[in-house]
């Protein structure tokens, strides 16, 4: 595969005044991950060309992959006022907006570049996935089919992350990220295949993220790092593509991992050379299509063995990751008679299956959750029961809120904690309650706190009411680790069963209900018996401490055993095959 970058650098040593090559060269540059470079060629194409919206677009790009938000916006918005019929323009001012918190700004970029070319399916999912997030659910139904059709018929690669908050099946999601997972596969060169290690030599597994630091991803692995270095056997290298934040969660990484590269901002072929130095053998990737990670790293092959772990609930489609790794109830195994009310399985993965024999979703077990401020002072009334829903915006949607708020009809005086979303959404939330004749003030919302004090917070929350059909996966560990339930319909993806799962391993099934009658039955019988809620709530603490949920110690080991028996088998030559602990 010939690299345009080359091609181009020697045509412009000819021409070095071709302003149209120069943006070219940026743009390649740019999806090379080499943001420098990128806003270089840029920044030569301007001044060929001054204002050239093209040459503007991929300065702002280039300023936002090196985190420059505001410089981004203001180049972004020269190019759209330079060209004000590109969508593509619209589209990364959008994304740009977003950043710096501009969300209505965003909304009406996204929607300009969607009326400049409503037949384009790419335009209609990021529209779809904006109003999402704000809770704007106008056309949402017109707008979701023609994503979904734009998916089976293989029109576009949309974002594999956004399309996990659409009703679709597990069929469907790993058609969408096989879509995407292709344009990367026709871009990017592997690297020459690792030299084969001796059997007896170390086992080094690396950790790819954005999330090494006080981000859900660092707090849910932590303390299994942590673990792993005391049990000691493996060597631990993460992978930082998120500069060092200077909290907390970042030291103990730094401290629990035999090396933590810094590779932020670097381009993508650097990723690589760095994970390949390294004597990488399981490499696991903890972002996968969830944003701000580096599938064009992993499309080059760093390790022999790659694996999709934790932070994306789903398939990554890729032919260049070989492992998932999860647990029998968020992906069950086919023909489980444990499982027959879906049809979903390890089918509707590319990955081999590694089971874990306990949930796949470590957690932060060394937290304390402090005594909260009091009820008044986080907006709640001083009595009545309080539901929570501390999912992100995104995952709301006009029937799981209809749910919750059916719920707050059959109990009095209830009311809705939620997390407050972008822009207007927790007013466009407040209007919908109003339209479904519930008052607006039972929604309380909480603007998004440090963890610690989040997790205090949690301790007046009585029942934390899930959504559908994306549902609680960092936050409902939090809820169960604060001591507040989490009440959950698990559906027929891996998206779908993770609060279930957490659930099912605590022991505590009678959490997930089947259908959404039976979840407003159990939420209205538990908020109008408060002897039954108190005993829900005794249950959880004693099952939080015996059930293993939380036993990081013991997914150390668990956790041990798949990456050494995933790098021994590489070693022996063995092609990956599935991987069962006991089940528990």
């Amino acid at each position: 595969m010939n690299d345009p970058r080359l091609e181009l650098r020697h045509a412009l040593q000819r021409n070095p005044g071709d302003a149209m090559a120069w943006i070219m060269l940026a743009e390649h540059e740019l999806d090379a991950g080499d943001a420098q470079s990128g806003e270089a060629a840029a920044r030569r194409a301007l001044n060929l060309r001054p204002g050239h919206p093209e040459a503007l677009a991929r300065l702002g790009r280039a300023q936002w992959m090196q985190g420059r938000r505001d410089d981004a916006v203001t180049s972004l918005r020269a190019a759209a006022r330079n060209a004000p019929q590109h969508p593509g323009i619209a589209v990364w001012l959008a994304h740009a907006l977003e950043d710096i918190g501009d969300a209505e700004g965003a909304l009406e970029a996204y929607t300009h570049a969607y009326a400049l070319a409503p037949r384009e399916p790419q335009l209609a999912a990021y529209l779809l996935a904006w109003r999402r997030k704000l809770c704007d659910w106008r056309d949402l139904d017109a707008l979701a089919g023609q994503v979904r059709d734009a998916v089976a018929r293989a029109q576009a690669s949309v974002e594999p992350f956004a399309f996990l908050s659409e009703d679709a099946s597990a069929a469907e999601q790993r058609r969408c990220a096989a879509l995407r997972a292709s344009v990367i596969a026709g871009s990017v060169r592997p690297l020459p295949p690792a030299p084969q290690k001796d059997a007896s030599a170390p086992i080094r597994v690396g950790f790819l993220s954005n999330g090494f630091g006080a981000h859900p991803t660092g707090l849910l692995i932590v303390a299994l790092l942590e673990s792993l270095q005391r049990r000691g056997g493996i060597d631990l290298h993460l992978f930082a593509l998120n500069r060092d934040d200077d909290s907390a969660i970042r030291r103990r990484l730094h401290a629990a991992a035999n090396a933590l590269h810094d590779v932020a901002m670097q381009p993508h072929a650097q990723v690589a050379a760095t994970i390949r130095r390294a004597g990488i053998d399981v490499l696991f990737d903890l972002r996968g299509w969830g944003g701000g990670g580096a599938p064009e790293v992993l499309a080059m092959r760093p390790a022999p063995v790659q694996v999709n772990w934790l932070a994306y609930p789903g398939t990554s489609a890729a032919p260049w990751i070989d492992y998932v790794l999860a647990d029998r109830y968020v992906l069950p195994e086919s023909l489980s008679a444990d499982f027959n009310e879906t049809d979903f399985s390890e089918a509707d993965f590319s990955e081999t299956v590694a089971w874990l024999p306990r949930c796949f979703q470590p957690s932060d077990t060394t937290r304390e959750a402090a005594m909260p401020p009091s009820r008044g002072e986080c907006g709640l009334p001083d009595q009545g029961v309080v539901f929570c829903c501390f999912n992100n915006s995104y995952k709301l949607n006009p029937r799981s809120v209809a749910r919750a708020l059916a719920v707050l009809r059959g109990v009095p005086g209830s009311v809705l904690w939620l997390l407050s979303g972008p822009g207007r959404a927790d007013q466009r939330l407040r209007d919908f309650a109003n339209r479904q004749g519930i008052a607006p003030e039972r929604l309380v919302f909480m603007r998004k706190q440090p963890h610690a004090d989040y997790l205090a917070r949690l301790r007046h929350a009585d029942l934390f009411l899930d959504t559908d059909p994306y549902n609680a996966h960092t936050t409902a560990s939090d809820a169960i680790w604060a001591g507040c339930p989490v009440l959950t319909r698990p559906g027929a993806t891996f998206a779908a069963r993770v609060a279930g799962s957490l659930n099912h391993h605590l022991g505590l099934e009678s959490m997930n209900v089947a259908d959404d009658a039976a979840f407003v039955a159990r939420a209205v019988a538990l908020g109008n018996d408060p002897a039954a809620l108190q005993a829900l709530r005794a249950e959880l603490a004693a099952r939080r401490s015996d059930s293993g949920l939380f036993d990081m110690d013991g997914f150390a080991v668990d956790f041990a055993a798949m990456a050494m028996a995933m790098a021994r088998r590489q070693r022996k030559g063995e092609a990956p095959a599935p991987l069962r602990g006991p089940a528990r």
